[in-house]
């Protein structure tokens, strides 16, 4: 019953969402196309039957009559399963569309990226189930509604009634050997294999995620020297997938495999037992145990298939229990944040000041309390303090990412500030791409953009990569002071009113350092800082010293002009 809600839970999104008249006359048609297939499937079986019956009666006429009617049927039979492929396909990718979008914009939807990756519940590998796990979900949701669902139901309810025309008695056995094989699967296999698909999924995902670090921290480890240490990691967590791997594989390949494997023999021998008698007696044609036994075969080959797809369906089954579990903790991280009882209050105004600020981390540790400064519009402000005193922690509350806490925050719109972490983000994309993010609809020239280049002392960057629109891993081509120079351009070229630096030039020399704040004063910019050096005071007006101790009781230093 969990995995029906869990289903419906999440295809509800897309079977009822302004996609669903498309969605549904796609349905319609794969069973259109599925109901001439079941005909022509019954019509088959029933001409073959009617072959071995003029073959045994030795007509001629009527022998040849069956072959070009099977011949006719057979060509006109070609087309029908590439095109029901073709529209299962196209439906499955309008609905992974649809639901990765919706995903994305949840993910996305007020920073809840940043809220997960902070959060005190770890949700292990968002990326996985956004990419991977979607996708799964909407080719297997269609390719087992269609598998097990539509086309058993057409092809057994016709086919019951071929056989019930031929025995009855076939029919009841039939019956009950399939339903006995469908619950036993069900009740025995079905919770077991879907916790062990879970936590297979979860240890694939964890060791990948491994892997992604080591690959992520290259240099850090090889400086570090660090190779047998993550070679440790990467075997414990590999341990961990060929552990639940094995278990998987003895519930599937010996105790499911093995119970499916008892009904194999049944389509041989089961139709012989009912209808050869009649057939000795006189009561039956030749072909009609030829018919029977291609229909039974038919119908427990369903039942066959189904228990041979359970495995998978399990998986299926896991797949949707994470996509779940991810969609409810999006509304979960949304809800906690709009119902935070303490909440900092934020205006916008077109300067920064602060009211008696106190500020939480997420798991509820007071930073500090009670700051209080004023920078008025055209001044800038050094915010200097030992590690952990919150110094970044304060431009996360100035950026609304930390809202937990007390106390007025007046700040520009966030669309006028432009912030500059440590290690700046490079997107994915052109050189271009890089200087006018986030803003891609920025029309610029290129000489701006080689004149900005210029001012950080990148000016050969554009000649060295082949111009601005061609594409690189910029993380991995460029240093850290080279990346920190080129998002210092993105000033220059974006012309904020405000700008807020973490740290923004500790990968530079205090040449290249001078170069580019005496930009940022040229420009007439409000801007805050982060630093550790004490050289940053000079391209500053004003300088805020966050407490030396770890008790926050009390912090309301007043803003010391520097000069």
């Amino acid at each position: 019953m969990k995995a029906i809600k869990d289903f419906t839970n999440i295809a509800k999104i897309y079977w009822l969402s302004e996609e669903r008249i498309k969605a549904f006359g796609l349905l319609i048609s794969i069973f259109i196309l599925i109901i001439i297939e079941t005909h022509i499937s019954v019509q088959i079986i029933k001409l073959t039957g009617e072959l071995v019956t003029n073959l045994s009666q030795q007509n001629s006429q009527k022998f040849w009559q069956v072959i070009y009617t099977l011949l006719v049927i057979r060509i006109a039979q070609i087309p029908l399963s590439p095109l029901l492929r073709y529209i299962q396909d196209k439906l499955a990718l309008n609905w992974r569309t649809y639901l990765t979008g919706h995903y994305l914009n949840k993910y996305l939807y007020k920073r809840c990226f940043y809220e997960i990756s902070h959060a005190h519940v770890v949700m292990d590998n968002p990326d996985q189930r956004i990419a991977e796990e979607v996708e799964k979900f909407c080719q297997s949701c269609l390719h087992f509604f269609i598998t097990l669902v539509i086309r058993p139901v057409f092809l057994v309810s016709n086919l019951i009634v071929v056989i019930w025309d031929i025995s009855h008695i076939l029919t009841v056995l039939m019956v009950i050997f399939a339903v006995t094989g469908l619950v036993s699967t069900t009740t025995i296999f079905a919770q077991r294999l879907v916790r062990l698909n879970f936590d297979q999924i979860q240890k694939e995902a964890d060791f990948r995620f491994g892997l992604l670090r080591i690959r992520e921290n290259a240099e850090s480890i090889a400086f570090y020297q660090g190779e047998n240490t993550e070679k440790k990691i990467l075997n414990r967590l590999f341990e961990q997938v060929i552990k639940s791997r094995n278990k998987l594989i003895l519930w599937q390949s010996i105790y499911l495999d093995g119970f499916n494997n008892m009904f194999e023999f049944l389509p041989m021998i089961v139709p012989a037992l009912v209808i050869g008698p009649l057939i000795l007696s006189g009561e039956l044609e030749v072909g009609k145990l030829t018919e029977s036994a291609a229909a039974f075969t038919r119908i427990l080959g369903v039942v066959t298939m189904a228990l041979n797809q359970f495995s998978n369906l399990t998986a299926l089954f896991a797949g949707m229990e994470r996509l779940k579990s991810f969609d409810t903790y999006l509304d979960l991280e949304k809800s906690t944040k709009s119902n935070q009882t303490q909440k900092i209050t934020i205006r916008e105004e077109n300067y920064f000041q602060l009211d008696n600020l106190s500020l939480q981390t997420p798991n509820q540790k007071f930073l500090f309390k009670n700051l209080s400064y004023d920078l008025p519009l055209g001044e800038s402000l050094l915010i200097m303090g030992p590690s952990g005193s919150g110094k970044s922690s304060l431009l996360r509350a100035l950026a609304g990412l930390w809202e937990k806490g007390t106390g007025k925050i007046i700040r520009p719109n966030l669309k006028d500030i432009l912030f500059l972490p440590q290690r700046p983000y490079m997107v994915i994309g052109s050189l271009k791409d890089q200087l006018i993010y986030p803003h891609t609809e920025l029309e610029v020239s290129e000489e701006t953009l080689k004149e900005a280049l210029v001012k950080v002392n990148l000016g050969n960057l554009w000649n060295k990569f082949g111009g601005f629109d061609v594409e690189k891993d910029w993380c991995k081509v460029l240093s850290l002071g080279e990346q920190q120079r080129l998002a210092f351009a993105r000033i220059l070229v974006q012309k904020p009113a405000y700008v807020i630096l973490d740290e923004a030039t500790s990968a530079l020399d205090e040449k290249n350092e001078q170069t580019l704040y005496q930009h940022l004063r040229d420009a007439g910019v409000t801007f805050i800082s982060v630093g550790h050096r004490k050289s940053l005071m000079k391209y500053h007006s004003c300088f805020l010293q966050m407490p030396k101790t770890q008790d926050f009781t009390v912090c309301t230093q007043e803003i010391i002009p520097i000069f």
